[in-house]
C-alpha cells in the first residue's frame, strides 16, 4: 500500500521490449540502492512495479522493473520513453504517517487533461475520467493521479477538477501536465467498495 505522497521524481533511463509482451523499464532515482532490494515494490506514477534489478551509472542509482501487457495497455507506462519523469513512492510501513489516502498502486484507467488554468503559484486542472469510473469520483473525495493523492474540487458528469498547490507542482511531475495528456487514475478504494455494496442490494 501507498499514500500518494511522492518522495522522489525519477527519470526513465531505458525501455526495452522483452518476451511474453513484457517491457523492461529502468528508472533513475535518488533512493539509496541498498533500499531497493529485489522484489521490493515501488509506485511509479501510480503503478505498483516490482524491482528486479538495480545498478549505478555515472553516480546515479537506477532500478529495473518489468511491466506486463495489461499494465502497458491500461496505464501510461506504455508511453514512457527515455527521459520521461516518473513520480516515485516506496510502500507504506506500519507506523508511518498516512499523509494522503490509502493507494494500492493498481491503476483503474487513464484520465485525460482537458484544461489547465495557471494561477498565482498554483494550477487548476480539469480532467475527464473514463465513463465507467466517473461514478466513483465525488467532490471532496480522493483520487490518485499519476500516483499523487489529490482532493477532488468539482465534478460534472465525467469531468472533475483538482487544484495543485505550489509544493506539489515543484516536487512531482504534475507541473508538466498539459491539455491532452493522459494520466494514471486510481479511484478511492472506499468508493469502490461502497459502490459494490450498493450494487449488491
Amino acid at each position: 500500500m501507498f499514500t500518494g505522497i511522492v518522495t522522489d521524481l525519477g527519470e526513465v533511463r531505458s525501455v526495452h521490449p522483452r518476451a511474453n509482451n513484457l517491457s523492461r523499464i529502468t528508472i533513475y532515482t535518488r533512493y539509496p540502492r541498498a533500499e531497493l532490494i529485489e522484489g521490493a515494490s515501488v509506485a511509479c506514477s501510480g503503478v505498483c512495479l516490482t524491482v528486479v534489478d538495480t545498478g549505478e551509472e555515472d553516480g546515479r542509482v537506477w532500478f529495473a522493473a518489468d511491466a506486463a501487457a495489461e499494465t502497458l495497455a491500461i496505464t501510461s507506462v506504455g508511453r514512457w520513453r527515455h527521459g520521461t519523469r516518473v513520480n516515485l513512492e516506496r510502500p507504506l510501513k506500519l507506523g508511518d504517517e498516512l499523509g494522503g489516502h490509502l493507494v494500492a498502486g493498481h491503476v483503474d484507467g487513464l484520465a485525460s487533461v482537458i484544461a489547465r488554468e495557471d494561477m498565482t503559484d498554483m494550477a487548476r486542472f480539469t480532467l475527464r475520467a473514463p465513463h465507467e469510473l466517473a461514478r466513483f469520483i465525488a467532490p471532496k473525495g480522493s483520487v490518485a493521479l499519476d500516483g499523487v493523492s489529490l482532493t477532488v474540487n468539482h465534478v460534472e458528469g465525467d469531468t472533475f477538477t483538482v487544484l495543485i498547490i505550489p509544493h506539489t507542482l515543484s516536487v512531482t511531475g504534475l507541473g508538466a501536465w498539459r491539455e491532452g495528456d493522459a494520466v494514471n487514475l486510481e479511484i478511492d478504494t472506499m468508493a469502490r467498495y461502497a459502490a459494490r455494496l450498493m450494487d449488491a442490494r
